[in-house]
């Protein structure tokens, strides 16, 4: 146990081992008061599908960022202890098989690309699961105007950011029109169906879908 205790304090463990403290202390907090509901509820990355749990408002900037990392749709006390707690554990590892410095201090990025990798792994399995609380149905994205914050084509991945009506915001993954033009970032696109299967909606840009005739 001491041999244990003294790794988690070595470099590079020792840069997550607070912080994992903390999250243990907020979760165990969260359980035995109830405020995991409202962790789940209100602190969401506001990314990823439109019926996942935790829509609320959060700041676009942030939101494309974690949007950019595949880490949306998930809300961010999720995010932050899976990414400290992967980290911590490959810290371990990495403390426990070496010495150097000179091998430690490239496994601190490795624990960051860690961390990183599985929780984007699960990124979307938990944003399945966690949709089964939301408030706002898919279909009720259909026929609003959205905010591309990764830009698409075809059939490529992106993502666009939707304002509701109580002015909070909510990232979803788009795709668009088969054989259509390149939804660049920073434009804006007109949601006109939603692909259950794929858990995705299907956009065109908001200038020729609103004006046919433009």
């Amino acid at each position: 146990m001491g041999e244990f205790f003294d790794a988690a304090l070595e470099f590079p463990t020792v840069v997550f081992t607070f912080p994992l403290v903390i999250v243990i202390g907020y979760w165990l907090f969260a359980a035995v008061t109830g405020v995991a509901g409202s962790a789940f509820d209100g602190a969401d990355t506001g990314t990823g599908d439109a019926g996942d749990a935790g829509e609320a408002s959060s700041s676009g900037g942030f939101a494309g960022l974690l949007a950019g990392l595949g880490l949306g749709g998930v809300p961010v006390t999720v995010v932050f202890s899976l990414v400290i707690a992967v980290a911590w554990f490959t810290g371990l590892v990495g403390t426990a098989l070496f010495d150097s410095a000179l091998i430690l201090l490239p496994w601190l990025a490795l624990m960051l690309y860690a961390a990183w990798q599985a929780t984007w792994l699960l990124a979307r399995p938990l944003r399945r699961i966690l949709r089964s609380t939301s408030s706002p149905r898919n279909a009720d994205f259909v026929g609003r105007v959205c905010l591309v914050r990764v830009g698409c084509a075809g059939e490529t991945f992106g993502q666009a950011e939707i304002t509701l009506d109580d002015g909070s915001t909510v990232l979803v993954d788009i795709r668009g029109e088969d054989g259509g033009e390149p939804i660049p970032a920073g434009s804006s696109a007109l949601i006109f169906d939603y692909d259950p299967e794929g858990d995705f909606f299907r956009v065109a840009p908001a200038g020729a879908a609103a004006d046919p005739l433009g």
